[in-house]
């Protein structure tokens, strides 16, 4: 698509190799057609950055921003480093590390099963305030008191919250250094990754605010879910109606994204993200982060079907979620996380592909924006046709 037929407003700014030029042409596209939408999006392929793009109203190829639950993804890379070393084991029962998690018939619940949606360990009804997520040994605290809301096993729902808690937890039990520490130090340091679990002061000026959704005049909005059901309890909304941008518990709120909360309080760029799932994969100059065996492990999937607190389909491996074809963001091996805004951060080992995106404002309908897909497939499909 020449520079003449495309308005300026719409035009991508940044660098694609020759063979991903569709990549640009499509994201163009999206950019003429929404006039308030802006992203950032980057692939590596083979260890090559072979898409960096950023368009749109609002949108600097430098600026960071909050990318909610994409961070789970980034926090499990931490818990697998630690099963790459044999320092935890997934068919471990987490009291075993965590002797309090036990309680209240807790005992038998392995590693595997809690990090794979499926311990019904979903919230606390009295809820976590800002303070016990940032110092999240207190919510480990009201976690290890209650017991699971359904039989483990028996059915997989979204932690939404409490994830981020038992992996902070689990790698603290395990390592004697918080899950941010070990990430700061072994993964985005060393190589320089524009992602952090914890920003610090010094790149505030880079952060731009996660903003809400626009909600077109003419859209059919669904009811809201009940305030009394899984779903509020898990997104630590109990009896209450705040969307994850409003109130303290959004990366907007500097004490969130300072924590580097493992389930909602990642902050980055496109090219972070993308950067970190590289980095696990590896290329033929540097050793790939987690072992083959591991990938294969937590990528494997562990749960698909009806999320019984969201109420519609999804798949998880250990951490990480899984595409399905309700959400076909990667090959049957990939693996990775979305989030609230519409980010979208996976691997793809069957295209040796790690890929990043960063959507402004939020999206709808919420999770996985599907332009992140779109971009994702025709990525994919310059992959194969290279």
């Amino acid at each position: 698509m020449s520079d003449t037929t495309v308005p300026a407003k719409a035009r991508a700014r940044g660098h694609v190799e020759p063979a991903f030029e569709r990549v640009r042409d499509e994201f163009e596209r999206m950019l003429g057609v929404d006039p308030g939408y802006g992203a950032q999006v980057t692939a590596i392929w083979r260890g090559r950055t072979v898409v960096d793009l950023v368009g749109g109203r609002g949108t600097e190829s430098d600026s960071i921003t909050g990318v909610f639950s994409v961070t789970k993804g980034i926090a499990a890379t931490v818990v697998g480093l630690l099963v790459t070393r044999g320092q935890l084991r997934l068919d471990a029962a987490v009291a075993e590390y965590w002797p309090e998690f036990g309680a209240a018939g807790k005992a038998a619940i392995t590693v595997r099963e809690a990090l794979s949606h499926r311990a019904g360990i979903v919230g606390v009804p009295e809820r976590f305030t800002v303070d016990e997520l940032v110092d999240s040994s207190l919510a480990a605290a009201k976690i290890a008191a209650h017991p699971p809301l359904w039989q483990p096993g028996s059915a997989h729902g979204y932690h939404a919250i409490t994830i981020g808690v038992l992996m902070e937890e689990l790698v603290r039990r395990v390592s004697g250094r918080s899950l941010q520490s070990i990430y700061e130090s072994e993964i985005r340091a060393p190589r320089e990754i524009d992602f952090h679990l914890g920003v610090p002061s010094s790149e505030e000026y880079r952060y731009r605010a996660a903003l809400p959704a626009v909600v077109p005049p003419d859209a059919e909005v669904p009811p809201p879910p009940s305030s009394d059901g899984l779903q509020a309890l898990a997104f630590n909304v109990l009896h209450s109606s705040l969307p994850p941008t409003a109130g303290e518990m959004g990366p907007n709120n500097r004490a969130v994204r300072a924590a580097g909360i493992a389930s909602i309080g990642g902050v980055g760029s496109a090219r972070g993200l993308a950067a970190v799932y590289a980095a696990v994969l590896g290329d033929d100059s540097t050793a790939p982060l987690l072992s083959t065996e591991t990938i294969a492990e937590m990528s494997r999937q562990h749960a698909f079907g009806l999320d019984r607190v969201l109420g519609f389909t999804t798949s998880f491996g250990i951490g990480f979620m899984k595409p399905h074809p309700a959400m076909d963001f990667g090959s049957y091996r990939a693996f990775g996380h979305d989030g609230a805004g519409g980010a979208l951060a996976f691997a793809d080992p069957l295209h040796d592909l790690a890929f990043g995106y960063i959507p402004t404002p939020m999206q709808l309908p919420g999770g996985a924006d599907p332009k992140a897909i779109t971009l994702s497939q025709t990525i994919r499909s310059c992959v194969r046709d290279v």
